[in-house]
């Protein structure tokens, strides 16, 4: 989903040193977490457990997170957030089909390239009630935010136009059924011609504006 190794290895470089090592403390836990909840079972796998894997006193855990619940949730804010920032840097005047295209892209292409560490993760929260609806959740805002972008490059009102929403609904939507594709399909289906013959179908209706 999010790009493992590019937030395990690459702080930003506008962090101070100590946001760093911050950064690189909350990576290596959520990687920890999330391996271990795909591979064991969000249910079974306890704080404790979570906390030897990392190799972190359980303080330090809850100094990051709430929950172990809440790993997962902060993984798919940073999803969100980086979807967002994708479209905000596609080209001005791109047709929203194309920058909505590439901005869900990112995420969906590191399926593809780290399946062997994404698919238990995406299986995790697709099959787990809970998670599941944290993720639906947590798309809501996703959904209101590209919205915002939209109009913001299109120049329209997000609040009276009913474009932008419905476009960033339309693209989650594509979004959310690539995934699950993928995911039912134990990776065997190639999540970057998924998108692409998802877009095709609704690219029309994305760029009637």
């Amino acid at each position: 989903m999010a790009r493992y190794d590019d937030r395990v290895t690459t702080p930003r470089p506008d962090l101070t040193m100590a946001q760093r090592k911050r950064q690189l403390v909350s990576d290596e836990l959520t990687q920890s977490a999330l391996q271990l909840l795909a591979r064991k079972g969000f249910d079974t796998v306890t704080v404790d457990e979570i906390v030897n894997a990392a190799g972190v006193s359980k303080r330090t855990f809850f100094r990051y997170f709430a929950s172990k619940e809440d790993v997962v949730v902060q993984f798919l804010a940073d999803m969100g957030t980086g979807i967002h920032a994708e479209l905000a840097a596609r080209p001005a005047g791109e047709r929203p089909s194309v920058a909505l295209l590439h901005a869900v892209s990112v995420p969906l292409a590191a399926c593809g390239d780290h399946s062997e560490r994404a698919l238990p993760v995406v299986q995790l929260i697709l099959r787990t009630p809970a998670l599941h609806a944290r993720f639906l959740e947590r798309q809501a805002q996703w959904r209101d935010d590209l919205a915002a972008e939209l109009a913001r490059r299109l120049g329209r009102d997000p609040v009276a136009d009913l474009y932008p929403t419905l476009a960033a609904g339309t693209a989650l939507t594509a979004f959310n059924t690539v995934l699950r594709r993928w995911s039912d399909s134990d990776g065997a289906q190639n999540p970057a011609e998924l998108t692409d013959q998802a877009f095709t179908i609704v690219a029309p209706a994305l760029d009637a504006v």
